[in-house]
């Protein structure tokens, strides 16, 4: 059976070393289609299947034919046709030569014994003589070297790579990973799965490509049968059979058994058409293959690189672009981050193409919008947590109001899974998260690029939920960069050069092992790195102390007050500012001392909520100190737990900042407590002498005509006695005329002096109480021996020696209550013994002065 007329087509595929599989020229058609034309009048050396032997120069010959046609266009025709099995064999030219002619003239194929097929043919009479040529020059397969011979036919593992290597697939992939294997694609299954020989080893493999899934090619049904069935295969179709199964002797039987049985599943959509694709790129061409790992059935995954010309493409990459194959995140996670960027890229623009898979593609519905031209920059005036800060918007104009809560985009927590088998965000991950960006980017002008916004329903996760009518949250997502003057020192590989805009700051956190990645964008070199060197949470066995907080501020003011001496052992502290109540109270975290207190400045008072320059005063603390590292210096506790004092945030005292704004007032109270008290005076009056806010109604003159009618309102002239000079224009004086003397020389003369008291005034002259007693509350504490004179103080003096006057100099009352004293201790004798601890009258011997005094230890030995 003969076929008339000339065709053209594009060689697709070389099989052996005498068969072409061409594809027709048809522009109507998406896959055009094939023949697979066996050469006229020759026959080729057969080549083994698998573990198989080649004939000799058959791989060379296959080889020869394979570099002179794939991928070039022809002109053929078909000779004639096999009845029976359909196999065509027919007349190839390339460039106006015959292909028989030139496969044989190079010796890698015979001539056929010509029966009445090819009697009277010109291509016959051609053929053989070019044989003859090649016999003449010992070509090819005439060739008489024994060891030429021998070196021709390829050495086939007779195992495979799962067999060959001790540790299997895994353990060659180990080796072999990262090189570029070259290989010659011997058939492809789908669009994405390929089967190769790898050169030189001739290991049979079959790879997946990485990062990409074309459609499935779908199976074929299968009928079941149990019965062996015997087939005897001709000389004849021994001959011209190009099957790699049927290069065996003639008459030889093989037994083939039917599968098992299973209906036929039909192409994906596309399936035929990836599949066409990658065939006419790769199929029977070399190509270098990166292995980049296995699955968890040992099936290899890597990545096919081929040559288009003088350029070198990769097959994913075209696969994914043009539209016939998806990005597969999980096998995608093997390549470098660069490449998976490329696919992820190239799949995003054959969906917003609609290409081939992607046809009516649809957006799925999400609770996300897109945020468009909204960057902006500012200062970072407070980190909420690891993943969202606030930033004070420097377009504001200046208004101290404007702040804008930014959520960082493309990240989120890490989760790890505990015992239970269940997620759980790692508290000790999410403080150290914050801690990280707060030493980094408080207080930092940072530039900002909102992304998108996204819907949150804060009623998920609620036990009564479903009874819970909660409105969305819209949360705004976008991406912050520290601009590189401002650059953390100590991380320089970490910047981005080609970003004018500064350093990624959720590349720091990913780099950090602080957060996980949403697995796209630029953000996958630096979770790789961290991934890579195993730090924060992919390092398995590594924890965050946990530290326990002693929180004040929720805790019972009496147990505040109780931590104030161990807070005042150290004059200063360093602590860090969580919030801001108001302008002058704020809640700070001591780590030293590993507390929470509230703590308020000590005699400023800033207004109250809802009055005037109330939200500014706490503007300004929040630009100021909100979560910086800050010095205290605590004096005191109040009512209600809250600790007094002063506070420094590099070396300023905030306080002064707040009165010069004209932001707060100073307060009496406590004022002679603080060491800082005459700077905070001057800047309140510097402020009162600009009318500053809550100054703006002050008027100077009005307060000194007021001052003056109250002074002489209440001027009063007394006459005194000046009793003691403590130096510094600070004395003691006695009131002259004053009752209340009276009243404390007949309270002196009641006292009970013992018989050593009466023993002593009589050996020497009457002795004189000092001129004063302090009316302040700190007793001072002295140790009496027996010289001295004691007389025991009851409770209800207290009171009286609390007075401004607390001195006696009449020296004829003292004489008197002597007297008394001498005729009642000899009525009554009651002796007096003293004990550790009381409060007495004492004698001293040295100055022979009378003064208060407590009892803290008795020398009995004098």
């Amino acid at each position: 059976m003969a076929a008339s007329g000339w065709l053209t087509g594009k060689v697709k595929a070389v099989p052996s070393g005498d068969t072409l599989v061409i594809m027709m020229r048809d522009l109507k058609e998406v896959i055009p289609p094939e023949k697979s034309i066996t050469l006229s009048f020759i026959i080729a050396p057969r080549l083994a299947w698998r573990h198989g032997t080649d004939e000799p120069f058959a791989w060379d010959s296959r080889e020869f034919l394979r570099k002179l046609c794939i991928g070039k266009d022809v002109r053929f025709k078909v000779d004639y046709i096999i009845p029976g099995t359909g196999r065509e064999f027919g007349t190839v030219y390339l460039d106006d030569k015959n292909v028989a002619g030139l496969v044989v003239s190079q010796g890698f194929a015979k001539v056929k014994k010509q029966g009445n097929k090819g009697e009277g043919s010109p291509y016959a009479t051609e053929m053989l003589i070019l044989e003859g040529i090649a016999r003449d020059q010992s070509l090819g397969c005439w060739s008489k070297e024994h060891k030429a011979v021998e070196a021709s036919v390829r050495i086939l593992p007779t195992s495979s790579i799962r067999e060959a290597s001790a540790s299997g697939v895994k353990g060659f992939i180990a080796e072999m990973k990262g090189r570029a294997l070259n290989a010659i694609v011997e058939q492809v299954r789908d669009g994405s799965t390929l089967r190769v020989y790898l050169i030189p080893s001739f290991h049979f493999c079959q790879v997946y490509v990485a990062g990409v899934q074309a459609p499935s090619m779908g199976k074929h049904a299968s009928i079941p049968n149990t019965v062996p069935q015997t087939k005897t295969i001709t000389g004849e179709e021994s001959n011209e059979t190009q099957a790699p199964m049927m290069a065996v002797a003639a008459q030889k039987k093989q037994h083939v058994v039917s599968p098992v049985a299973y209906s036929e599943i039909p192409p994906d959509r596309f399936g035929k058409e990836a599949k066409h694709f990658a065939e006419t790129r790769v199929l029977s061409r070399e190509v270098r293959i990166v292995l980049e790992g296995t699955d968890s059935f040992d099936n290899m995954f890597g990545s096919v690189y081929y040559s288009d010309g003088n350029n070198t493409k990769d097959l994913a990459l075209e696969l994914v672009e043009n539209g016939f194959a998806k990005y597969v995140e999980w096998s995608a996670n093997m390549l470098e981050v660069v490449t998976k960027k490329k696919l992820k890229n190239g799949e995003l623009k054959a969906k917003k193409e609609r290409l081939r898979i992607w046809t009516g593609f649809k957006p799925p519905v999400t609770n996300t919008k897109p945020i468009r031209n909204q960057n902006f920059s500012g200062k970072v005036i407070e980190v909420v947590n690891g993943y969202c800060i606030i930033v004070a918007d420097d377009a504001a104009c200046g208004n101290p109001l404007v702040e804008r809560r930014v959520n960082i985009s493309s990240i989120r927590p890490p989760k790890v899974v505990d015992p239970s088998g269940e997620n759980k965000t790692v508290e000790h991950f999410a403080r150290a998260a914050k801690e990280f960006l707060r030493t980094r980017l408080i207080g930092k002008q940072v530039n900002v690029s909102m992304e998108y916004s996204r819907k949150i329903n804060i009623a998920e996760g609620c036990v009564n939920a479903h009874a819970i009518n909660l409105p969305d949250k819209v949360l705004d997502y976008g991406s912050i960069f520290l601009p590189s003057q401002v650059q953390p020192v100590g991380s320089p590989s970490l910047v981005n050069s080609s970003n004018p805009l500064g350093v990624n700051v959720a590349e720091l956190l990913l780099s950090r092992g602080f957060a996980d990645i949403t697995r796209h964008r630029d953000l996958l070199a630096a979770y790789s790195r961290a991934e890579k060197a195993k730090k924060g949470y992919h390092h398995s066995k590594k924890e965050y102390p946990v530290t326990h907080m002693n929180n004040l501020t929720m805790v019972p003011a009496k147990r505040a007050r109780d931590f104030l001496h161990l807070l005042k052992r150290n004059r200063r502290h360093s602590a860090i500012v969580e919030y801001v109540f108001s302008g002058h109270r704020f809640k700070l975290t001591i780590p030293n001392e590993t507390c929470i207190i509230a703590f308020a400045f000590s005699g400023v008072r800033c207004p109250a909520k809802n009055e005037p320059y109330s939200d500014e005063a706490i503007a300004l603390m929040r630009r100021r100190i909100l979560q910086r590292d800050v010095e205290i210096e605590i004096e005191a506790v109040d009512k209600t737990g809250t600790f007094l004092g002063s506070l420094w945030e590099s070396k300023t005292n905030m306080a002064t900042v707040l009165l010069e704004a004209g932001l707060a007032k100073l307060s009496s109270f406590g004022l002679d407590r603080i060491s800082d008290s005459q700077t905070l005076i001057r800047a309140e009056q510097s402020a009162k002498k600009n009318k500053l806010k809550v100054w703006e109604n002050y008027n100077d003159s009005e307060l000194v005509s007021q001052e003056s009618m109250t002074k002489e309102t209440y001027k009063i002239s007394s006459k005194v006695i000046v009793t003691e000079v403590l130096g510094g224009g600070k004395f003691y004086v006695q009131i002259v005329g004053d009752h209340r003397l009276a009243i404390i020389q007949q309270k002196l003369a009641s006292l009970e002096l013992n018989d050593q008291l009466e023993a002593v005034t009589a050996e020497g002259p009457a002795y004189i109480l000092p001129d004063t007693l302090e009316g302040q509350d700190n007793t001072s504490e002295v140790q009496a021996v027996q010289n001295n004179q004691v007389v025991s103080l009851q409770p209800r003096w207290s009171s009286l020696f609390k007075d401004q006057l607390d001195t006696l100099n009449d020296i004829a009352a003292l004489e008197t209550m002597q007297d008394g004293a001498k005729a009642k201790a000899q009525s009554e004798a009651t002796p007096f013994n003293p004990s550790k601890g009381d409060l007495v009258l004492a004698q001293f011997s040295l100055d022979n002065s009378w003064n208060r005094a407590m009892v803290c230890e008795m020398n009995c030995s004098k």
